[in-house]
């Protein structure tokens, strides 16, 4: 059968992986992607969205997840997240900057996608092809690796892994990379969804599905991070960013604490109401905080005995004891929404075998991972993507 010869074989059309492609075709490799999706960047477009989140004004180490937190360092210090901002300014793409620096595109994720295709084609030496499924690889002497594909066999001298993680295989998420990664001796952690929304079966699931739509802002906590951000009560359980953010450190069987008033020392408040409004209901103050209906299930929940008591005819005691439900209020999710609506794989192959500076497998030459398929998970708000372009661009200089 027919070879197709090429310096770099990339595995996967989305950021990281046509990022790597287009600045290793600046250095003159020769470069082939490809996507066993029927379209590119798929996870691009619909990001932050469809708008893109394209990365975060404060990287730092801490903002990311892993069993060898440092080694995201090298990577990220040599293509930050400026660099990626000022492809950003040259392609003329106007963005926002959100709360916690995130920034996103005004016109939509296709301009990201757009300009990132446009560099590979700039090169002439970027090939691209859709619904191309890989088979195997193999290593063949002398001559880097051989590729088999439902489209035909591809050679390259290296190898390059941009398959992304397990998360919404709607997308294209497959497992291929951690297969090719096991293949060559590598280590890879258990994966599971991560930036994922909670679901529960308790009492607390007939809770959140009769407050669906309603957000609040919340601190979700437990022994290992904390989060305050928007909460979103769904039909199946809790979303909105502070749940997916706390996701990425929980396993099933824990539970966690919610804080339905940060922004409030309830105890001080209530007691101060209770010399200066004796007359008003706990309910009656607490709307406005927050939306009637969640107040009203939060009555039913921690004071239903004293829902019509006066505030004035409360002890302190039982005031104290609101407070600290409504500030610390457990709950025990029964799992979370799962790979079908992840944004992100949490484990994946282990880097202390992998080269931090070259992203090439310290047990096979020429085998390169980059992206999700590593065991680096960035929190929400524009961190995996800076992984991508950061961990591409280390890698792009390389192979």
């Amino acid at each position: 059968m027919a070879l197709n010869q090429y310096d770099v074989l990339i595995i996967g059309a989305g950021a990281s992986g046509l990022m790597t492609a287009y600045m290793a075709a600046q250095r003159g490799r020769k470069v082939v992607v490809v996507e066993k999706a029927n379209k590119v960047g798929k996870k691009i477009l619909m990001s932050g969205g469809g708008k893109c989140n394209f990365t975060n004004l404060y990287v730092e180490p801490e903002n990311y997840i892993s069993h060898n937190p440092h080694f995201v360092i090298s990577a990220l210090t040599r293509y930050t997240n400026w660099d990626f901002i000022g492809m950003v300014c040259e392609y003329g793409i106007e963005y926002e900057e959100r709360k916690h620096g995130q920034l996103f595109t005004l016109k939509g994720s296709k301009e990201i996608l757009a300009m990132l295709l446009n560099e590979c084609e700039k090169t002439g030496l970027v090939d691209i092809k859709t619904n191309c499924d890989v088979k195997s690889v193999n290593t063949v002497d002398d001559l880097g690796f051989q590729i088999a594909t439902n489209i035909g066999y591809f050679q390259a001298e290296s190898v390059v892994v941009a398959s992304g993680g397990l998360s919404i295989p709607t997308l294209g998420g497959s497992a291929i990379g951690y297969e090719i990664a096991k293949q060559f001796g590598h280590h890879v952690y258990p994966t599971r969804a991560g930036l994922v929304p909670f679901t529960f079966s308790d009492n607390f699931k007939d809770i959140t599905n009769r407050l669906s739509g309603n957000a609040i802002e919340a601190t979700l906590s437990n022994d290992l991070n904390a989060f305050t951000e928007a909460l979103l009560f769904t039909h199946r359980g809790l979303s909105g960013p502070s749940s997916l953010q706390l996701s990425n450190y929980w396993d099933v069987g824990q539970s966690f604490q919610i804080n339905f008033l940060p922004q409030l020392d309830l105890t001080e408040f209530l007691k101060s109401k209770k010399s200066e409004q004796p007359k008003v209901l706990i309910r009656t103050l607490l709307s406005e905080f927050m939306p009637k209906s969640v107040v009203l299930e939060l009555q039913t929940l921690i004071w239903s005995d004293l829902a019509e008591t006066s505030i004035g005819n409360i002890s302190d005691e039982k005031l104290q004891h609101i407070a600290d439900q409504l500030h610390a209020f457990n709950v025990k999710p029964s799992g979370t929404e799962g790979y079908r609506t992840a944004e992100v794989t949490l484990g994946g192959v282990d880097t202390t075998e992998v080269s931090s500076k070259t992203m090439e497998s310290k047990k096979q030459k020429g085998l390169y991972f980059i992206g999700e398929i590593l065991d680096v998970t960035g929190h929400l708000g524009g961190f995996n993507f800076q992984w991508a372009w950061s961990s591409a661009h280390a890698a792009s200089q390389y192979v």
